[in-house]
């Protein structure tokens, strides 16, 4: 098992900004304080997998999944125009960060070594972390399979709300 800088008790990193899709402002998880917030870490926009979270994601919030007062991030290393084609096409109802420079990606600790195709290169690690109004990280999940793990982070976000 891999010993991760960021894990659960502690203060998530709030001041690094990212430009935003849909308005390419700059954000910080510091504009979210006071909120709930599952920010998840994906490879690639428009990839099978990261599509399929994507998507996942924007059906539980459109149904009510996720109540009003929790906000969804996705994160990847794509631009503003990549993520604006992406959430075009998929119809995203939540904010893309595009972090080109990896700044939050380091910060996370989600850049991670790889290995496809027996070549070793450093990559996002598909991660989920749920942070909770007062900035402490209170879920993280590593090496997500898409399948199944939204239900998983919904699951635990319900059950956070009831003791915190």
């Amino acid at each position: 098992m891999a010993d991760y800088k960021l894990n659960i008790g502690d203060t998530a990193p709030t001041t690094i900004a990212c430009a935003t899709y849909p308005d390419s402002s700059e954000t910080t998880l510091t504009d979210y304080a006071g909120k709930w917030v599952v920010i998840y870490f994906y490879p690639k926009d428009s990839t099978p997998g990261c599509t399929t979270e994507a998507c996942e994601f924007r059906d539980r919030q459109a149904n009510g999944g996720m109540d009003n007062g929790t906000v969804v991030l996705g994160v990847s290393r794509d631009t503003i125009a990549s993520h604006q084609r992406f959430a075009t096409k998929q119809e995203l109802n939540f904010p893309l960060l595009s972090d080109p420079d990896e700044a939050l990606c380091r910060a996370f600790d989600v850049m991670q070594e790889k290995n496809m195709y027996g070549r070793t290169t450093i990559g996002v690690e598909r991660s989920t972390f749920i942070i909770d109004p007062a900035g402490v990280v209170r879920a993280v999940w590593r090496k997500v399979r898409v399948k199944g793990h939204v239900d998983l982070v919904l699951d635990k976000l319900t059950e956070l709300k009831t003791v915190i």
